[in-house]
């Protein structure tokens, strides 16, 4: 018995101490969390006031100047009559890119006239919902004109049926627009593996020498087709970590894109060196070089600085895009550099593979803006 009263008194003992040593309460808790929380938090009183408030309420919107934001409050209004929470839209009216472009909120009641309104920054799901709706619209549309021309074309080839060259020509153009609409599938499906549809294969180690070559492989016919000189450096002995088949789909893209927008007698050049702890692949054009309004644009989805020259080529207008996020994937970067008049040079910018001891090529380190004459002066003479 002494010993349980003796035990109550330093439990009691014990409590006193830490409350005198200052250990949080219970209550001083709670308020860190809520101050804390990565939600706007606020809770109101049925007049209107705001009780308590977090500094992420005051950043979203939901509590201007000590005040509550007019559309929360007339829906805290309806939960208290109601009992029943509520959404509520507070994004900004006037959207300066200074706050969060969405902001939706919850209302919920606390009891006794009170509630609490959760408030979070939806930008990002709108900006991705407004992405994949433009997709969509742009998807259909770059289908539906392919489809649409075979329709046209094989009505004529029907009606045509007795006349052979007539037959010939239409069946041509089915051809043509058959494998134009096999393109564009086989880019959608690559562009949705990459963007998180499928996993990507495990990264193994790739010599860059093997994928300019099977790049160059793939679009000599397409150089040839046009009158485009293709010229490449010297071999580098580079490597990095990546999966081959991405890479050279990549590195093809920016070559047959270079080949699309020069004109007919022009050169395209391929040159690779090591930077530090990155390996650069460039191709360079001399073609008609893109505005600097349109740089940024270029690596969106279905984008064509040219529409037409294009459509005429047979382009997708997936090709830059699948380029970026094959090299996003690989941890690097594409670059982009032009000049209207004068020529393009993209730069594939990968990591060096750090088990691999790799001496930097001459001329590593040096910072100016290539220039697409003098990289294809200097590149070697593949033709």
């Amino acid at each position: 018995m002494i010993g349980l009263v003796w035990g109550g008194k330093l439990a009691r003992a014990r409590s006193r101490r830490r409350d005198d040593e200052g250990t949080p309460t219970l209550g001083a808790l709670l308020q860190r969390v809520f101050r804390s929380s990565g939600a706007g938090l606020a809770v109101l009183a049925d007049t209107g006031d705001v009780v308590l408030h977090n500094p992420r309420a005051a950043d979203l919107g939901v509590v201007h100047s000590g005040l509550p934001d007019a559309r929360a409050w007339a829906v805290c209004q309806q939960v208290v009559e109601k009992g029943t929470p509520q959404d509520v839209d507070l994004s900004p009216l006037a959207y300066r890119g200074r706050q969060p472009a969405a902001v939706l909120a919850t209302v919920r009641p606390l009891g006794d006239g009170f509630t609490v309104v959760e408030a979070a920054d939806t930008s990002e799901a709108v900006r991705l919902e407004a992405t994949r709706r433009d997709f969509v619209a742009n998807v259909s549309h770059e289908l539906k004109t392919p489809v649409g021309a075979i329709g046209l074309l094989a009505e004529a080839v029907l009606d045509a049926a007795d006349d052979p060259d007539e037959v010939h020509h239409f069946g041509s153009k089915i051809l043509h627009e058959a494998a134009r609409l096999g393109n564009l599938v086989t880019e959608l499906i690559a562009l949705s593996r990459l963007t998180g549809a499928e996993r990507l294969p495990e990264l193994a180690a790739v010599e860059i020498d093997e994928v300019v070559r099977e790049a160059l492989t793939r679009s000599r016919l397409s150089a040839e087709s046009a009158g485009i000189a293709i010229t490449v450096d010297a071999s580098s002995g580079l490597v990095v970590d990546g999966d081959r088949t991405l890479l050279v789909t990549a590195l093809s893209n920016l070559v047959e894109n270079a080949i699309a927008y020069s004109p007919r007698g022009a050169s395209v050049s391929v040159t690779r060196r090591r930077r530090g702890d990155v390996i650069e692949v460039a191709v360079t054009d001399r073609g008609i070089g893109i505005a600097p309004e349109h740089q940024e644009r270029v690596f969106e989805r279905f984008f064509r600085v040219d529409p037409a020259r294009s459509r005429a080529t047979g382009g997708t207008g997936l090709g830059l895009a699948i380029v970026k996020h094959v090299l996003a994937n690989h941890g690097g970067e594409v670059r982009l550099w032009s000049r209207p008049g004068t020529g393009s040079t993209f730069t594939m910018r990968l990591p060096a593979r750090a088990a691999v001891d790799q001496d930097p090529l001459p001329g590593a380190g040096h910072e100016e803006s290539p220039d697409p004459a003098r990289t294809a002066e200097r590149a070697g003479g593949l033709k």
